[in-house]
């Protein structure tokens, strides 16, 4: 019985030893690298929640107009330019909703003057980091409506805003006047 209690002892003594000097500090450094590390892991993996809300603000330059009687070019007689200005409603990381405004200056002969305002609603499709499909409607103060399909890219994306361009490609009705399709260039910012 004394054999068999001095050796329980002594196994116990030895586990004890060996949690002491080999185990021990394996669960200190691994609780204080969870301490440290686990709060820099979650704080630098933070989702966008949604919705979410951005917007931007651009210069819009019309480059070329087609209808079935003429084809005009911007900066030959006169020049007409706009000033989009929108807010976007992010549903989720993919689809979401847009709401512009652009009004339109006109110059031309010396003169200018504020030559349309553009309602342009829209939807917004994500195709690939960088890169949105806007497919806006189109109401005009000048009588014409139609649709615009928006291709836009971030060109440079900083920590509270980005750079973008985008290629706006209206198609406009009424007002008596022949359809007409037009290729322009935007570019602007996003926050």
């Amino acid at each position: 019985m004394i054999v068999k209690k001095y050796f329980l002892t002594s196994i116990k003594f030895h586990i004890i030893n060996i949690y002491m000097k080999i185990i021990k500090p394996y669960i200190y450094l691994l609780a204080t690298t969870l301490f440290v590390y686990i709060p820099i892991i979650l704080k630098s993996q933070t989702t966008a929640t949604y919705p979410k809300i951005t917007g931007y603000v651009g210069i819009l330059h019309p480059i070329i107009t087609f209808n079935k009687n003429q084809t005009t070019t911007n900066f030959t007689n006169y020049y007409v330019g706009g000033l989009p200005t929108g807010i976007n409603i992010w549903k989720s990381h993919n689809i979401g909703f847009s709401m512009e405004i652009v009004p339109f200056i006109k110059a031309e002969n010396g003169d200018s003057k504020m030559y349309n305002l553009l309602f342009h609603p829209g939807i917004l499709v994500r195709l690939a980091p960088n890169y949105t499909f806007a497919g806006r409607l189109a109401f005009e103060t000048g009588g014409r409506y139609g649709l615009t399909p928006v291709f836009s890219k971030v060109v440079k994306r900083n920590k509270n805003s980005n750079y973008y361009v985008a290629v706006p490609l209206p198609l406009r009705f009424g007002n008596s006047l022949p359809t007409s399709f037009t290729v322009a260039f935007q570019f602007g910012i996003g926050f």
